[in-house]
């Protein structure tokens, strides 16, 4: 049963994967499990995507898939949180990377985990993360990118955060595709979370 969701959601079978989700819910089902199920679902999802079995087109309608199946569960899965935020974080894929779906489900995670999360969306340049951080005084700025050319923009990102001055007030994790420890050490980011929760409990550890 477990397998077959994740399948559902890898194979792009909307109809099915949305059912399955009401299904179980309705039998009483943990939607945290239900969600992580989904969550491996697209972890698959990029795994094709980077093999060149997948292309854009599927990447988009998977992560369609993802944000019906998250509109589902979300209700169920805020009762499981406490109240009151944990803290504020700044969200964005860095600028020339538009994959989102790492990051919505980043955005997601953060926000069943009660903190108030600013999602800037993608192809973000650096001033617009100076100017969130700014603006609402977030302590972490979350920084994603899928392809090889996040490298240079997520340095490009901190060095400017850090020329305006704000590098000793926020805290910056990176995460992605083909991000690892080694490109947190070459951006200067503080932190890299390998998926979706080890960027949660890094958060947590800085609010």
């Amino acid at each position: 049963m477990a397998g077959e969701l994740t399948k559902a959601v890898a194979d792009l079978q909307e109809e099915k994967a949305v059912k399955m989700i009401n299904d179980r819910l309705a039998t009483g089902e943990d939607a945290n499990k239900l969600f992580n199920e989904s969550r491996e679902g697209m972890e698959l999802v990029g795994e094709r995507f980077g093999k060149g079995e997948y292309f854009l087109p599927e990447l988009v309608y998977s992560a369609e898939i993802f944000k019906q199946i998250a509109e589902i569960l979300k209700p169920k899965l805020k009762t499981e949180t406490k109240a009151g935020k944990a803290g504020k974080v700044i969200v964005g894929t860095v600028a020339g990377d538009i994959h989102d779906i790492g990051k919505d489900i980043v955005v997601f995670m953060l926000d069943m985990n009660g903190f108030e999360v600013y999602d800037l969306g993608v192809d973000v340049p650096p001033q617009k993360f100076i100017d969130k951080i700014k603006e609402t005084d977030a302590s972490i700025v979350a920084l994603s990118g899928f392809l090889t050319l996040a490298f240079d923009s997520m340095k490009q990102t901190v060095d400017a955060i850090k020329a305006a001055g704000l590098r000793n007030k926020v805290k910056i994790m990176v995460g992605g595709g083909q991000i690892d420890d080694e490109i947190r050490k070459f951006s200067g980011a503080d932190a890299y979370g390998k998926d979706a929760m080890a960027g949660v409990s890094i958060a947590k550890g800085w609010a």
